[in-house]
């Protein structure tokens, strides 16, 4: 077992409830692109890309004019569906807030734009509130654990001193790749048999069940 100081989160189907969203969006940038349609699951699949990389893994036909003319389809139509930004999931605010009163150092690696995760930190009132994010705009895609490195890096924290906590295998493997550990939500967009295939720590059905879990590791260190 681990003594970790730094928590690094996904935001899209982690912290945030915006899976439905996504896929909404998703499915109106097919249909003004003429595009063949995909199912809920398939766009479910590539949540936690980056953006172009999800739409070569939908239509792999395209060319890289048409991967950026569905990009920016698809971003048009999500900030017209989250003009009210979409939800945390509860308890986020709550146990995050105590992570950080316990002494965590906290942290985003999310496959949204910086324009996109700037707008959603905005909309918690939380532009201050994490001590690194990185964007998959900014780096590069997951599973490459480059945005990881790139946060242990600026905080100046081992690889056995983190954890990722994600709602895809992309956030998993990636974790893998970056040598740290990590749990799982099963409430986001894949399935747990998915998230478990990339094995996790353990898997959670609410956010809280991670503060009590690491409340037991912090009392083996204690």
């Amino acid at each position: 077992m681990r003594d970790y100081h730094l928590l690094i989160f996904d935001w899209d189907g982690t912290l945030c409830d915006s899976i439905d969203r996504i896929v909404l969006a998703m499915h109106r940038a097919a249909q003004q692109c003429e595009l063949p349609p995909c199912t809920d699951e398939q766009v479910r699949n590539i949540i936690g890309l980056a953006l172009p990389e999800a739409v070569r893994v939908l239509w792999p036909q395209l060319d890289e004019h048409q991967v950026e003319v569905t990009r920016s389809a698809y971003g048009e139509h999500y900030v017209q569906l989250d003009q009210q930004p979409s939800p945390l999931y509860d308890g986020v605010v709550e146990t995050l807030h105590g992570f950080k009163q316990q002494g965590y150092r906290l942290a985003v690696a999310t496959g949204k734009r910086r324009r996109g995760l700037q707008r959603a930190l905005a909309g918690c009132d939380w532009l201050e509130f994490f001590d690194q994010t990185r964007c998959a705009d900014e780096t590069a895609s997951k599973p490459d654990p480059l945005m990881l490195h790139e946060i242990l890096a600026a905080l100046k924290v081992a690889p056995e001193q983190a954890l990722m906590v994600g709602d895809a295998s992309f956030d998993l493997l990636m974790a893998q790749r970056a040598g740290m550990d990590s749990v799982a939500v099963s409430y986001g967009a894949q399935s747990v048999a998915d998230l478990q295939a990339c094995s996790p720590k353990l898997v959670i059905d609410h956010i809280a069940q991670l503060a009590d879990w690491l409340a037991q590791v912090q009392r083996k260190f204690n």
